[in-house]
């Protein structure tokens, strides 16, 4: 029997570029190849070449489809790969919709910079022709002593833990384990049996503050944002964010919980994703589906405007407050919400809302450390806007809740890898694992690579 190991080409002491490398039974599987995020698409770390060679891969598991775990595969692609990559359905669809975006925020971005793309439209387009959807509990067989299934991970529509049998061995990759607090989704699933892990860590030093609260704290924000008549400006992660915010204050205006007023979408991408959303009711947790029953427009209200063309956009600006704005991108990276920045942080009258990760380097996480003034499109922006945060939102676990995971498998568990943090984080978790539970535990460098 031919050795087992895994080697970490992202996700390794930082948040994205989720890409791992699983050898077992003779066969290369690649789990996720997702885009390192903070600053540009195409800076120095997305340009590097792959770290092995993209033709020799058998297969791609994808867990979910969030960019910082699906915006390198077309270039991989690009560099020869061929095999099949497995998705659920639901994770399938969005990352056709979700690549489509990243090209088109690339070319132009590259044009502005007068750069080379990471890849080309041929690429992603032939990327979609390897898609092979896989439902929950499926077992896909690789060869005879290597096979994986995918159970639910709870964080986003059609997210997923992918579990490797492998001579006896079981090897489960997280990708992002889901909040328990989730909005729309069930919890994810219990794994007890585990031997070798590989845990994301974005949280792993921090529990989330807001969990029971948030939709009281949500609604607080829009009602001072009528009493203040500013606009409340909330920068979204198009998949996921978007519609647990869409869902809230449809029920905030359904029960008559806050006054009518105007609320835009404005991303073209999370209009598309919520489209999805619609066609995947079936993984909606069982309240959601009831209410489904009698009220089938969950994400659309009477006061709700979709913002399509970069014209719709320019009109926000001549509705008069108090309004709301949800723009993308959600770490303020790029994308319309600098437009509404630029316009909303001078205006002491107005409010920022963060609802999610904040990546260092960003736009969003240096508002969130107090920025008194920022650069945004070459100009010196003022902070007079109200900075708040909720992070009861967000899709990731929490420290106690990734403590929790392991705690379910620990009787079975070898060794832990603590991926898909910030060195603090990933260190912090990795050192409480193995004091509390006595299981030897890494937090890997880009290119270590571990024998099993």
């Amino acid at each position: 029997m031919e050795k087992t190991s895994i080697s970490f080409y992202g996700g390794a002491q930082e948040v994205t570029g989720a890409c791992y490398l699983l050898e077992a039974a003779g066969k290369k599987i690649l789990i996720d190849c997702g885009l390192f995020q903070g600053s540009r698409f195409a800076d120095e770390k997305n340009k590097e070449p792959f770290p092995f060679d993209p033709k020799k891969i058998d297969a791609l598991v994808v867990t979910h489809g969030h960019i910082d775990h699906i915006g390198r595969i077309p270039k991989l692609y690009r560099d020869g790969f061929r095999g099949p990559i497995y998705a659920t359905r639901a994770t399938c669809d969005l990352m056709e919709v979700m690549l489509e975006d990243a090209f088109f925020l690339m070319s132009k971005e590259c044009r502005d910079h007068q750069e080379e793309c990471l890849y080309f439209e041929e690429h992603f387009r032939g990327v979609k022709e390897l898609f092979r959807p896989v439902e929950y509990y499926q077992t896909i067989t690789l060869s005879d002593e290597l096979s994986f299934s995918l159970l639910n991970a709870g964080h986003i529509l059609g997210s997923s833990f992918a579990r490797f049998v492998s001579d006896g061995k079981i090897i489960l990759f997280t990708g992002d384990v889901g909040a328990r607090a989730s909005v729309l989704l069930p919890p994810h699933d219990e794994v007890r049996d585990a031997n070798v892990l590989v845990i994301e860590s974005a949280y792993g030093n921090r529990t989330h503050k807001h969990i029971a609260e948030k939709t009281l704290l949500f609604e607080r924000a829009l009602e001072d944002i009528v009493r203040k008549k500013g606009t409340l400006l909330i920068p979204v992660f198009a998949t996921e964010r978007t519609q647990d915010i869409l869902y809230e204050i449809n029920e905030m205006l359904e029960f008559r919980r806050i006054p009518p007023m105007p609320v835009f979408l404005d991303s073209p991408l999370a209009i598309k994703v919520t489209e999805v959303f619609k066609r995947h009711t079936m993984f909606y947790t069982d309240k959601i589906k009831e209410e489904l029953r009698t009220h089938k427009h969950l994400f659309d209200f009477k006061h709700l405007t979709f913002s399509e063309t970069k014209e719709d956009s320019k009109k926000i600006n001549d509705v008069p407050p108090p309004k709301v704005v949800l723009a993308g991108s959600g770490m303020m990276t790029g994308g319309r919400i600098l437009h509404h920045a630029m316009r909303y942080l001078r205006d002491p009258n107005s409010i920022l809302l963060i609802v999610g990760w904040q990546a260092a380097g960003s736009l969003g996480r240096r508002l969130l450390d107090h920025a008194t003034d920022v650069k945004i499109r070459g100009e010196i922006v003022p902070v007079r806007a109200e900075i708040r945060v909720i992070d009861g939102y967000s899709a990731h676990a929490d420290q106690d809740e990734l403590l929790a995971f392991v705690a379910h498998t620990r009787d079975s568990l070898k060794k832990v890898f603590v991926v898909q943090g910030e060195a603090d984080a990933a260190m912090h978790l990795t050192e409480t694992i193995q004091d509390q539970y006595g299981i030897e535990a890494h937090a890997p460098r880009f290119g270590e690579k571990f024998d099993l």
